[in-house]
């Protein structure tokens, strides 16, 4: 191994990728394992407890998310790259993780409620993807702080989500389909601009980068432009995924109310 821990990605000779390497194999299946695991045997906690944790996991998202931006921040600056506002921001959709994390553990009333439909839909949605194609591990060997990052911070967002909906701390409805679209909004906002000054792909709405057909698609649309439709159109494509959640899980209650009743009817 020639590389330590806390290794840069630009200080590491040789490297191509780790993408479904045998040891993401093995995170991968352990993953899903625990998150099922999850909702049969921790589907009865507390629901001040899981405020608890709520707040925790707020604090330390919080401290994680600063020191993964100021260790990636100096091996730029120190080696005259400078700071790299087009990709280090937290304005990805995944960084909204962290702002509903902090909305659901901290505040009340339809503000967390909102929170707890985007943790209960496209952020579990997105956790379970992130989980399976982890990008972070093309640019990072597993066994570093900057795959680890990217790892823990996936599968806490399924993890969460999963967590979350099989207590019932969060039940979800067809209009939270809707609410979980809201944070997407209110960020896009500020990461759209962001993207069309500095050409960067914040919430992946400017050219999909990673996203197989969908970035080709983006850099031909950017092409002939249009590139402002395909920005519309990948806006739109998170209703969808939301949706896909919701009809899974109101699958999932439905079968599960259905075994109770034939419970019932055996005794």
């Amino acid at each position: 191994m020639n590389y330590r821990f806390f290794d840069y990605k630009y200080n590491i000779p040789g490297f191509e990728s780790d993408l479904f390497s045998t040891y993401h194999i093995i995170y991968i299946i352990l993953g899903y394992i625990s998150c099922v695991l999850i909702a049969c045997f921790l589907n009865k906690v507390n629901h001040k407890k899981i405020s608890i944790f709520l707040k925790v996991l707020s604090i330390a998202a919080v401290i994680f998310e600063i020191s993964k931006i100021s260790w990636e921040s100096y091996y730029d600056i120190t080696t005259g790259r400078g700071f790299n506002a087009g990709g280090i921001l937290p304005l990805y959709t995944c960084s909204l993780f962290i702002y509903c994390v902090i909305l659901a553990a901290w505040t009340k009333g339809k503000v967390k409620d909102v929170a707890l439909s985007y943790l209960g839909t496209v952020g579990l949605i997105a956790g379970a993807i992130g989980v399976v194609y982890c990008n972070g591990l093309n640019w990072y060997p597993f066994w570093t702080f900057g795959a680890f990052y990217s790892l823990f911070f996936h599968y806490a967002m399924l993890a969460t989500g999963v967590f979350l909906l099989a207590n019932g701390y969060k039940k979800l409805e067809w209009i939270d389909i809707l609410k979980s679209w809201i944070p997407i909004v209110i960020l896009s906002i500020i990461s759209i601009p962001v993207n069309y000054k500095l050409g960067s792909d914040y919430m992946q709405v400017y050219d999909a980068t990673g996203v197989p057909v969908l970035h080709d698609l983006g850099i031909k649309m950017g092409e002939i432009g249009i590139r402002p439709l395909f920005t519309a159109m990948m806006m739109l494509m998170y209703l969808p995924l939301s949706g896909i959640v919701v009809c899974g899980y109101k699958g999932i209650m439905f079968i599960i109310s259905k075994c109770k009743k034939n419970e019932k009817c055996e005794e």
